[in-house]
């Protein structure tokens, strides 16, 4: 029996031996590359965490003492030794979630895989634990230098030094990356103690020192780990800005040195007051192919082999990042005042190639999605084009910029939004699913979803051409749909995908949704009800066109891959009342729940959204057995049916 099957809990750890954890922490890097490569997930974090995790849980009671994980997805190692060792589900639906989930284990705390939020977290369950006489609960944050690019973990920051009188720990996971290499001010100052001779003779040996020293050995190291003047004075050399900041700094120390670890977490855990541990770690420790790969050390990998690290899947259909990255060099090619800015995502949303092209033009601003919008609308002030490239899913924290900073200013800005919709395995936070409800409410904003690469292209350079007020393109997760030419295209520039003379039910498509719409069109043909497919290219505002048809057709069914609350459907049928039109809509889309990690098609089968049970239930509305219930056919309705019939 392996070492790693002994333990069932964190308690177990405690009756292992040093050389025991060492073999302990090969095991669980062996198993994480084994059990990771057949499902894919976050491999090259966890294996970055080993021993750390392993200390925390050694030095510390979880969950009597809790434990927070900035983003989470670097929690596995937190997992495997908090009884959770079947892995074979991992990410997939019914098997484990990718960060930490309450659901599983009490051990987890957060489920929140934004970033920057643990330091605000452990700031409240610290002061929360002191309001209700749980001084002997310790809080233990786990931030990496990558978060700390993020202004919410300074503002935690400001308010823990305010405060010494708790037990809060706050572990600085080093590792010189988040997605890709950090970037910024800080990152350079930490890169010079990675680098700093005095940390290398450390990092290379502490053990061995600390064996041949014994206790003067120990002495010095609690030495050089830093005085009492606080952590940001240490990044910014500036004591006089920061001399109120009164945290204690342990540290650099080696974030693989089991004990090494430990100590520093023993003297962090008996000091009785704010405390940061500097650890300095190596993304995917212990794997070679993920030591190697430049981009993102195995970030998140998906199936692979576990001996060389080459992915098992390959297709050839690009990716809707992929063509955005093609066509922004295009674009940026052509155009001189376009720009590019990212948060800390550079390669994950396709900027590279531009960056790689054009590096005078794209910026990495960090972790800061707040400070990407409004920076960005300093530069449309400037003369130039922004295109702020995110995930979906991070538009979310900086929407008040989008709003006051843009929207207010009518700013030439240009949003793209990659992993729109449902993500799949990641889970509730990381669903792009709230984006249309939340910005079709800015004022004078245009939002498009394309619905194939070819649309993509198009509606990317429409959007960089508006230069009176932000414009959104917003795209899946994946590879790019079939392309879907249109019958024609309206003078508003709605395409209408395929028709019918009986015009029973337009069926309006917000992007990759059109698949499904036509066919479903085609089970309806084969009911007898004709049905009209289009995709409205930007879907807001709604063109004059799609409230024409509407007036057109008996019944209207709007189909999004968005939450339906405040959804496109919601806007369309808002716009249909206002211009005196009362052709029933069913608005179709996710119900507004945090939606668990699955692949995508089970959560569209959830939903609803499938071909199939949107057709059965267009049916019994045109039937009139189910509200909304489709408006009755007109003499004239009847006329032509009659003719066709004949």
């Amino acid at each position: 029996m392996s070492i790693l099957e002994t333990i069932s809990g964190p308690r177990d750890l405690l009756a292992l031996t040093d050389q025991q954890m060492v073999d302990l922490a090969t095991e669980i890097r062996a198993f994480l590359v084994a059990e990771v490569s057949k499902t894919g997930g976050h491999l090259g974090p966890n294996l970055g965490v080993v021993e750390l995790t392993l200390a925390m849980h050694r030095v510390f009671r979880s969950p009597h003492d809790a434990f927070v994980f900035d983003t989470g997805h670097q929690s596995y190692v937190h997992k495997l030794v908090t009884g959770r060792q079947d892995f074979s589900g991992l990410r997939l639906r019914g098997g484990l979630a990718g960060y930490p989930q309450r659901s599983e284990s009490e051990h987890d705390i957060v489920e929140s895989s934004h970033a920057s939020s643990s330091l605000s977290w452990a700031d409240g369950i610290s002061r929360g634990f002191g309001l209700t006489g749980q001084s002997d609960r310790h809080v233990v944050a786990v931030v990496g230098d990558g978060a700390l690019t993020g202004g919410m973990t300074w503002e935690a920051l400001n308010n823990i030094s305010d405060d010494n009188d708790r037990r809060l720990i706050i572990v600085v996971n080093d590792n010189g990356r988040s997605y890709a290499p950090t970037i910024g001010g800080m990152a350079r100052f930490l890169n010079t103690v990675r680098t700093r001779s005095t940390y290398r003779e450390m990092h290379m040996g502490s053990e061995a020192v600390f064996d041949r020293l014994g206790h003067p050995g120990r002495a010095f190291y609690r030495g050089v780990r830093g005085g009492l003047h606080g952590f940001l004075s240490r990044f910014t050399n500036n004591e006089a800005l920061y001399s109120n900041l009164d945290i204690k700094y342990i540290g650099p120390v080696d974030g693989h040195d089991q004990v090494a670890m430990e100590e520093a977490l023993h003297q962090a855990k008996n000091y009785g007051a704010p405390v940061i541990v500097h650890a300095i770690t190596e993304k995917g420790r212990g794997y070679d192919p993920a030591r190697a790969d430049v981009a993102d050390q195995f970030h998140a990998v998906g199936q692979i082999d576990p001996e060389t690290g080459e992915p098992l899947e390959t297709t050839a259909a690009p990716s809707y990042t992929s063509v955005f990255a093609d066509e922004m060099v295009a674009v940026a090619a052509e155009d001189e005042t376009v720009v590019g800015i990212t948060a800390a995502m550079l390669r994950p949303v396709g900027l590279h190639k531009m960056a790689e092209r054009f590096p005078e033009r794209v910026l990495d601003v960090g972790i800061a999605e707040q400070h990407a919008v409004t920076s960005a609308a300093g530069l449309a002030y400037a003369g130039l084009h922004p295109v702020v490239a995110l995930y979906a899913t991070f538009v979310n924290r900086a929407f008040d910029q989008v709003l006051m900073d843009v929207g207010l200013h009518r700013a030439g800005v240009t949003f793209v939004l990659d992993r729109a919709g449902v993500t799949g395995p990641d889970g509730p936070s990381h669903h792009g699913i709230w984006d249309l409800a939340l910005l079709q409410i800015v004022p004078h904003i245009r939002l498009a979803a394309p619905r194939d690469a070819t649309r993509l292209r198009e509606e990317l350079r429409e959007a960089v051409a508006v230069t009176d007020a932000p414009t959104v393109v917003r795209f899946s997760k994946g590879t790019v749909g079939t392309e879907h030419e249109a019958e024609r295209r309206l003078d508003d520039g709605v395409d209408v995908l395929s028709s019918d003379e009986r015009r029973d039910v337009l069926l309006v498509c917000v992007g990759p949704m059109a698949s499904v719409g036509l066919e479903v069109a085609e089970r309806l043909a084969a009911q007898g009800i004709g049905a009209t497919v289009v995709d409205p290219r930007w879907v807001v505002p709604v063109a004059r066109s799609i409230v024409d048809l509407a007036a057109d057709h008996r019944l209207v069914i709007t189909i999004e891959d968005g939450v339906r609350v405040g959804g496109i459907g919601t806007r369309v049928r808002q716009d249909l009342r206002q211009a005196g039109v009362d052709t029933a809509v069913t608005e179709l889309g996710l119900p507004d729940e945090f939606l668990e990690h699955g692949s995508r098609a089970q959560i569209l089968e959830e939903a609803g959204l499938t071909p199939q049970h949107i057709a059965r239930d267009v049916v019994a509305q045109v039937l009139g057995s189910k509200i909304p219930v489709a408006r009755p056919l007109d003499d004239a309705d009847e006329r032509r049916v009659d003719a066709q019939h004949d």
